[in-house]
């Protein structure tokens, strides 16, 4: 997927909250080297430069990061963005007092790599702080189903499962090997809009995600059915009565000597 498709500061702008919680989790950040590894348009990398921390952000999409930079200039903050992955970010190693993702590093493809990558360029005594949602509730259900409908139109099986990043036992097996230890706790976001509909639609305009199926979709004559299939999803999972609201879970690993 190319995360420069759609417009993903759209998205980004809904995840702010959870990024708010890992900088407040890592706590005193002034005079600290930190990398945001996927940091998208610049949620926590830019959080973590008001606290006085000297960072580099981390994304695979060149246009996210133009918009973190302009983002940074606006704010008057010293932010160093670079062209990266999780398994293979250019930054020297043990050079980082603070590892962090929200949500970026679950997305890498070979989560062995990406965990490798993460503890080289953590410094000795340096912590890892990785968000990873916890895969249930409405949104996990409406990835499935598009994920589902998409290996129908390709005569594909489904695709596996993708690795717990929030799962203890899934990550001290990752890290255990670079004498890395894990404790994860648990936070919530909610998600509104003034409808459902709204919600659906807006998500189908700007994530990265959705506009990656669309032209498959609508090949097929089928996407105004996964419409109306997510539209019924939301629908039934609503939490106001009076607009739109669902909540998700995710986990926030802590990992450290």
């Amino acid at each position: 997927m190319e995360w420069d498709d759609g417009r993903y500061e759209v998205i980004a702008e809904q995840l702010l909250p959870a990024a708010e919680v890992v900088v407040d989790l890592a706590g005193e950040l002034d005079g600290k080297t930190v990398v945001d590894v996927g940091c998208g348009t610049g949620n926590a990398a830019l959080l973590a430069a008001e606290g006085g921390a000297i960072v580099t952000g981390i994304d695979p999409a060149k246009r996210l990061l133009d918009v973190a930079a302009a983002e940074a200039r606006r704010r008057g903050l010293d932010v160093t963005f670079e062209v990266g992955e999780a398994g293979s970010m250019p930054v020297p190693d043990a050079c980082m007092d603070l590892v962090i993702s929200v949500f970026g590093a679950s997305f890498a493809p070979d989560p062995k790599a990406a965990a490798a990558e993460l503890a080289r360029v953590r410094a000795p005594q340096g912590r890892l702080l990785l968000a990873a949602w916890i895969p249930e509730g409405a949104i996990s259900r409406a990835v499935r189903l598009g994920r589902q409908m998409m290996a129908e139109l390709l005569e594909q099986p489904p695709g596996s499962p993708p690795f717990p990043w929030h799962e203890p036992d899934a990550l001290s097996e990752l890290f255990e090997p670079y004498g890395l230890r894990t404790s994860l706790e648990e936070h919530e976001i909610s998600f509104a809009a003034p409808s459902a509909e709204h919600f659906v639609d807006r998500e189908a305009e700007n994530h990265p995600l959705a506009v990656a199926v669309r032209p498959a979709l609508e090949e097929a004559g089928r996407a105004e059915e996964l419409r109306g299939k997510l539209l019924g999803l939301y629908e039934e999972t609503n939490e106001d009565p009076s607009a739109f609201r669902i909540t998700s879970r995710y986990a926030v690993a802590d990992i450290a000597p």
